[in-house]
């Protein structure tokens, strides 16, 4: 998102067209008409990130199965593609991920004839730097990366920073309670931004430094997970959680705990993400793709699915639809003074091994 981007790294590369390895996709695509589908659809997702009645509704509209399956980080789902994808149709990476699976040409381009509710999409949700001519990619929901925690520990998300974990005098309440994402660029992020650096750094030597203080901080980790953070913190079973904002008011709204619990960006700053829908090379019903993904991006499909998130929609044309207690909560659309503290992740290319690495070690 344009508004809130301070630092993406220059993807000169981006526009290079896809290889012969995908001609047959994009062949498949170019003849794809609006409302086709050529097969059932197979659906890697992250889970717990669509509402159920979408994919029955469009199984139902036009006869299709659709079969999903779940990956927990945007490195799992990219092993999955580059292996060939079990025919996946329809995937859900990252903007960072976009903008390297499209260096890689394991993305088709989209048929955009095929998918007229794109036209929906806010325009700041398009151009977007990792796809500047939005060639392979639609926004599908957008979100922050930052801090659930308790009320009986901490009384204002104003409070929240990053020496909650990083810090020994500032996390000793919490040692032993805490979560960390199992994501090596959202955790080393966190480690980057106390330190002053941008999460988007190829300085070896910051790259390192941050993963040294995770490997500091790890005595005070109860565990590093991107599944069920939310759940162990809503259980008690952690106090300071670092996650995703709308799973943690999916926990808290499903059960009815938001008078114990909230959610905020520390005050060093954080991640913005928005993740996207786009087709592999290795999709078998490339048409039945093009057409879900217009699909999510109705209106009222769209405002559905972020009632059932919790995350922002980037669908403009959604946003008569959306629980007005969503829009207008400034967790889950921050006013402008947060998200001048926001980053994309950005590809950071042969770094992306130093930051692996570091974060494998800090584990260890």
């Amino acid at each position: 998102m344009k508004k809130i981007l301070i630092v993406v790294a220059v993807l000169a590369l981006l526009a290079a067209a896809c290889g012969d390895d995908d001609a047959g996709g994009e062949e498949s695509a170019s003849a794809c008409e609006v409302g086709q589908v050529d097969g059932d659809l197979d659906f890697y997702n992250w889970s717990e990130y669509i509402e159920p009645d979408l994919i029955t509704g469009f199984e139902a509209e036009y006869d299709v199965k659709v079969s999903e399956t779940f990956f927990d980080n945007n490195e799992a789902m990219l092993a999955q593609v580059e292996a060939g994808g079990a025919g996946y149709d329809v995937i859900v990476p990252s903007d960072y991920m976009v903008a390297l699976m499209k260096q890689e040409s394991l993305v088709i381009p989209l048929n955009k004839a095929a998918i007229p509710n794109l036209s929906n999409l806010d325009p700041d949700f398009t151009g977007l730097p990792f796809d500047e001519d939005g060639s392979v990619s639609a926004a599908y929901q957008w979100g922050t990366t930052g801090l659930g925690f308790t009320y009986d520990m901490i009384d204002d998300a104003s409070e929240l920073t990053w020496a909650m974990i990083y810090d020994p005098d500032v996390s000793a309440p919490f040692a032993g309670g805490i979560s960390l994402l199992n994501d090596e660029r959202e955790t080393m992020g966190t480690a980057l931004r106390y330190l002053g650096y941008s999460i988007n750094t190829t300085e070896t030597s910051e790259i390192e430094e941050a993963g040294a203080l995770i490997a500091e901080a790890k005595a005070g980790v109860a565990t590093f997970d991107s599944d069920q953070f939310e759940d162990l913190l809503v259980t008690g079973e952690t106090a300071l959680a670092h996650g995703y904002s709308g799973d943690f008011f999916a926990a808290f709204d499903e059960n009815d705990a938001w008078e114990d619990f909230g959610y905020g960006i520390p005050v060093e700053g954080g991640v913005a993400w928005v993740d996207n829908m786009a087709i592999p090379v290795t999709a078998d019903a490339v048409c039945t793709a093009h057409t879900f993904i217009d699909w999510i991006l109705g209106a009222e499909n769209g405002a559905a699915l972020t009632n059932f998130t919790f995350y922002a929609s980037p669908n403009a044309a959604a946003e008569p639809f959306i629980d007005p207690d969503i829009l207008e909560d400034p967790a889950i659309y921050p006013p402008p003074e947060v998200r001048e503290r926001l980053e994309f992740i950005a590809d950071v290319g042969d770094a992306a091994t130093t930051y692996a690495d570091a974060f494998s070690a800090a584990k260890s």
